[in-house]
């Protein structure tokens, strides 16, 4: 009688529906996605939000009957683009059958690990980014000329009126946290206010919970920061939206042929090679919507998040 491998051969292989669980890993490991603003999920390629572009003006009239002048309000629109993230991950099948513990069950946490790793540096430093994507937070900091250079009195590069915090204030918005490269740990560990008050406080009643200017501090360590871009990020979260088009999805593949990108070369050959591999799929957007407010106008010398650079920074 013939005979096949069924469903039911393959349970201790085939990961339970693990979406919503893998999704908020990745924001836990992501942190960009934990910072930001989550929108609706996306039901399409792209999504269009729409930004306020023009306020309304009011003007004074001249004298008891004095003509009354007309203004307007506009809206923009701006897209986001689901862009997709994967890998997969080949095995032997002789591996699994000798190994008495769950390997996608040890895999799975690495994947959403590098998943995040790869989100923040395409969204903080635009490493990598799909070419749908906009300009990185650096990017849109530097272009609008929100960037402070590490000089030899640091209390004055981050708290002073010419400071990094300033600098996203004066784009109109109030900060709402600040992205740090770890290594800023130790140089604000020892700085301390005109009155020799420690700026840097820890919160003791919480778990590794750091302040800067009253501001929550968060230190990467997933690998994704670059400290010759920035040594700190400070801005309105609020203005860093994402959108997800699909969940982190898993599928088992037992008969496909993996490839090279670069040159098409066969690399495996699952069925030939009696190998098995696990595929890990995602799809997101995001976008800075930096609408028009009554404090500035013109959108393009502006950024919601300022930069400081360390003094060797190109």
């Amino acid at each position: 009688m013939a005979t096949m491998i069924t469903r039911q051969n393959l349970a201790g292989l085939i990961p339970d529906p693990v979406s919503r669980e893998i999704f908020q890993g990745v924001v836990e490991q992501s942190a960009v996605l934990k910072a930001g603003r989550k929108l609706p999920n996306m039901t399409a390629k792209t999504q269009t939000i729409n930004v306020l572009d023009m306020l309304p003006l009011a003007y004074w009239v001249d004298g008891d009957n004095g003509f009354k002048q007309t203004s307007a309000q506009a809206w923009d629109k701006k897209k986001l683009y689901a862009e997709e993230l994967a890998v997969i991950i080949p095995i032997p099948e002789a591996i699994l059958d000798d190994t008495n513990y769950d390997i996608w069950g040890e895999v799975r946490p690495r994947i959403v690990e590098a998943m995040g790793r790869k989100i923040d540096q395409a969204i903080l430093f635009g490493t990598g980014k799909p070419s749908t994507w906009r300009d990185s937070i650096v990017e849109t900091a530097v272009h609008a000329g929100a960037v402070v250079t590490e000089s030899s009195d640091l209390f004055s590069d981050i708290m002073g009126v010419d400071g990094v915090i300033a600098k996203a204030e004066e784009s109109g918005y109030m900060p709402t946290g600040i992205m740090s490269a770890v290594s800023m740990r130790a140089k604000l560990r020892g700085l301390t206010d005109q009155n020799g008050h420690p700026i840097f406080l820890a919160n003791l009643q919480g778990h590794a919970s750091y302040m800067l200017d009253g501001l929550d501090m968060s230190f990467p360590m997933n690998g994704a920061w670059d400290p010759d871009e920035a040594l700190m990020i400070v801005g309105d979260f609020h203005q860093l939206v994402y959108s997800i088009r699909q969940d982190i999805t898993y599928k088992i593949l037992t008969e496909a042929t993996i490839v090279d990108p670069s040159t098409r070369a066969v690399v495996y050959s699952l069925a030939q090679q009696d190998m098995v591999a696990l595929r890990a799929v995602m799809r997101l957007g995001w976008e800075i919507p930096n609408p028009v407010s009554a404090y500035r106008s013109n959108l393009e010398e502006y950024s919601p998040f300022a930069v400081f650079k360390g003094a060797q920074t190109p």
